[in-house]
């Protein structure tokens, strides 16, 4: 079950990586470039899954936020470890059984280079160490769309993104403005986060879907919304 968990988990950030074009000082070919690095994301979800204190029966936990995801595992480090030795990839297996299957199936390597690969992209400020859990920010590269906390475009000569939302109405562009922050989000959450009906959530999402702005992939439990513009 938790290698299901897992590859699924891992598919899901396939999913989100968007790829976006980079037209800055183009000549002849365009440069693409992913909203967050594939090999930093897997290594902290791998490291999530092996250090997370199993034993107290709580998971590993993946937040999707506008402009980063972060990825908690519960537990500290473990005891003999400094954080030195952490950030070194001196690794002491929290589970000791897991780091070994994770080994055979070739998931993890034994040398160790998971939190390297992580700060040598991030840097350390990429780690927080908190009394009960450790939390891995990946950030988002966004090149051509950036929201500040207000949801406003930055970066853009034409101003606000919500301007170009010409078909959609106000509860329709809150609806959106909730899902792009975050993808997880339900249907309920979302009714009371902006204080309306079931009816009007219900309308709203459906008309996001019909003018393909929104799909949603997996089951209302848990699957998550895919933005498509």
């Amino acid at each position: 079950m938790w290698y299901l968990s897992l590859d699924e988990i891992l598919r899901y950030g396939d999913v989100l990586n968007i790829i976006q074009a980079d037209e800055k000082d183009r000549v002849v070919e365009r440069k693409d470039v992913p909203l967050f690095d594939k090999d930093a994301f897997r290594e902290a979800i791998i490291n999530a899954f092996l250090h997370n204190k199993w034993v107290e029966m709580n998971e590993p936990m993946v937040t999707i936020y506008s402009d980063r995801i972060e990825i908690l595992s519960r537990g500290t480090i473990p005891q003999g470890q400094t954080v030195e030795g952490f950030f070194l990839d001196e690794s002491i297996p929290v589970n000791k059984k897991l780091s070994e299957i994770f080994l055979q199936l070739h998931i993890s390597e034994k040398t160790g280079r998971g939190v390297p690969k992580i700060t040598e992209k991030y840097g350390k400020e990429a780690f927080e160490f908190r009394e009960n859990s450790i939390i891995v920010k990946i950030p988002f590269n966004w090149i051509n769309i950036m929201y500040d906390k207000e949801g406003n475009k930055e970066g853009n000569k034409e101003g606000n993104k919500e301007a170009g939302y010409s078909d959609l109405n106000e509860t329709e562009k809150i609806i959106l403005k909730e899902i792009k922050s975050n993808p997880n989000i339900t249907k309920r959450e979302i009714q009371e986060k902006i204080c309306k009906g079931k009816t009007a959530i219900d309308r709203g999402i459906s008309n996001l879907k019909e003018k393909g702005y929104i799909e949603r992939i997996g089951s209302n439990r848990k699957g998550y919304w895919k933005i498509l513009i």
